[in-house]
């Protein structure tokens, strides 16, 4: 989201009310998920959507076909059934992090550009609560494991905005 605003770029999210005022922290339109979402979809963009990233799936791709958004510009991490029936795209992260793009991004976060929230850190022996925490699917930010013994880790302040 903050990548694409940055680039100039307005970004509608969808997320539950407890989540609008964070989008809106990011410069993002939050529009509420659930039943009626291609409505509101439509209401926060009249002149339609150019480009559709779905990162929770459960039909998600179908609603941005049917907004009109051509399949080459839809990418899924969460449905790869949506792939193969639409044909859009499936592109995880994993494939574009290069040294260079990390170094890129840190640059953002350390001149404030880039906000990275921390939403939990464990320790690598909790690394089976970790996963159970991001199965819930209701993490605002990102979920660290952390190899370093809990004496020696920072005050959580200190890690709220960090790579």
């Amino acid at each position: 989201m903050q990548l694409a605003r940055l680039r100039g770029a307005t970004v509608i999210g969808t997320a539950g009310p407890h989540n609008a005022d964070f989008l809106r922290s990011l410069g993002v339109v939050p529009v509420e998920h659930g039943p009626g979402l291609a409505d509101r979809l439509k209401a926060a963009a009249p002149d339609g959507i150019d480009a559709f990233v779905d990162t929770f799936g459960q039909g998600n791709v179908d609603i941005a076909i049917a907004l009109g958004v051509p399949p080459h510009r839809i990418n899924t991490l969460a449905d790869g059934r949506a792939v193969a029936r639409h044909g859009v795209r499936s592109r995880a992260q994993e494939d574009v992090f290069t040294p260079q793009l990390v170094a890129e991004l840190a640059e953002l976060v350390s001149k404030g550009q880039l906000t990275v929230t921390v939403s939990q850190v464990y320790p690598l022996e909790q690394v089976q609560e970790a996963y159970r925490q991001v199965q819930q699917r209701h993490t605002r930010g990102k979920i660290v494991l952390s190899l370093v013994p809990p004496d020696d880790r920072p005050a959580p302040a200190a890690r709220l905005h960090t790579l």
